[in-house]
């Protein structure tokens, strides 16, 4: 199977409204279309803690299935099978989080991601939960690396992933 076969299908994780890819570009200006991503969606009572609100390592589950949509849906790469067919993972090497307000259980807020840098053998990431008056719940910045699944070293970004980040069409 290929690695730009096109996703399995799924539907985002809790998501209303669906999600959809927005053009974006990097700071430097190196990344083009499809490198910046959006989901909305309702905080669930399983996001939280006993007080009603998102238990911090929750936002992390909820921003891995963004990435995890956004190399189904935006990039049509899927993301099953970049690991499973192809044995190609995408570890965290390198995370920062700011946490700036609490999200509540029913709020409804959106997931954004945006691609800030795509290396030889890494992309770094800027994701974001905002709340749907614009107040930034949370922030945080990701750095993954390629890596073959069966050596478990890096790998250059292999060439369909990086032209699906950049916006441009795959070759045969």
């Amino acid at each position: 199977m290929s690695l730009e076969a096109a996703s399995e299908g799924r539907a985002p994780r809790r998501a209303h409204g669906g999600a959809h890819p927005s053009g974006g570009r990097s700071t430097d200006g190196s990344v083009g279309r499809g490198t910046s991503f959006r989901q909305e969606l309702v905080i669930h009572f399983s996001d939280c803690d006993p007080a009603g609100i998102v238990f911090y390592p929750q936002y992390f589950v909820m921003l891995n299935g963004l990435v995890e949509d956004w190399v189904d849906d935006a990039l049509a790469i899927g993301y099953r099978n970049l690991v499973i067919e192809r044995r190609i993972g995408l570890p965290t090497v390198r995370l920062e989080a700011d946490f700036r307000a609490v999200s509540r259980f029913g709020d409804s807020v959106t997931l954004a991601l945006e691609v800030e840098r795509l290396g030889t053998r890494s992309l770094t990431l800027a994701l974001q939960c905002v709340a749907a008056d614009g107040e930034l719940r949370m922030q945080m910045r990701q750095v993954l690396v390629t890596t073959s699944l069966e050596t478990h070293r890096a790998i250059d970004v292999p060439a369909p992933l990086r032209e699906a980040i950049r916006g441009m069409p795959a070759e045969a």
